[in-house]
C-alpha cells in the first residue's frame, strides 16, 4: 500500500466535520443554555481560526493585495466573534451554583477575580496580536473594508 502524505488542506475538512458531529451529538433539542466549557471550546476554535487566517493574510497580502484585504477582513470578523464568545462566557451561569452574573458584573474588568481561566488567558494573548495587526477603525467599523476589485 503506498504511503500517503497529508497536506495542510486535508485537515480543515476534518475540523469542520468534527464540529458538525459535535453539534449533532451534544446540542440538546431543548432550550438549555450553552455551558461554560462549550463556550470555552468554541472560543479556542475561533482563536485558532483567527491565527490561521492571520497567517494566510500576512503571506498573501504582499502578493495579491485584493485577496489579502478579504483575508484580513475575515480575520477581523473572527476576532469580533471571539470577543462576543468571551463576553457570553462571562454572562453564562457559573458552574456549581448556577448563578447568572448581573449585566454590570459582566462589563467589569474581572467579574470573577484574576484572569486565571484559560479562556481569559487565550483571549488576552490573542488581543495583543490583534492590537499589533489591526487598527481600531477596522474593529469597530460596520463597513467590512473590502474595496479592491
Amino acid at each position: 500500500m503506498p504511503a500517503t502524505t497529508a497536506t495542510a488542506q486535508d485537515f480543515v475538512p476534518y475540523a469542520t466535520a468534527a464540529i458538525d458531529f459535535h453539534s449533532a451529538l451534544n446540542i440538546p433539542a431543548g432550550p438549555l443554555v450553552a455551558s461554560r466549557a462549550e463556550l470555552d471550546s468554541l472560543h479556542a476554535h475561533l482563536v485558532a481560526l483567527h491565527g490561521l487566517l492571520d497567517a494566510h493574510a500576512r503571506r498573501t497580502a504582499p502578493l495579491l493585495p485584493a485577496e489579502g484585504d478579504h483575508l484580513r477582513t475575515v480575520r477581523t470578523r473572527l476576532w469580533q466573534a471571539a470577543e462576543h464568545l468571551h463576553a457570553a462566557y462571562h454572562c453564562s451561569p457559573r458552574p456549581g451554583s448556577g448563578e447568572v452574573p448581573e449585566a454590570g458584573a459582566c462589563r467589569s474588568g474581572r467579574p470573577e477575580g484574576a484572569a486565571e481561566l484559560t479562556i481569559c488567558r487565550r483571549h488576552q494573548d490573542t488581543a495583543q496580536l490583534v492590537r499589533r495587526r489591526t487598527i481600531p477603525a477596522d474593529l469597530y467599523s460596520p463597513f467590512t473594508g473590502l474595496v479592491r476589485h
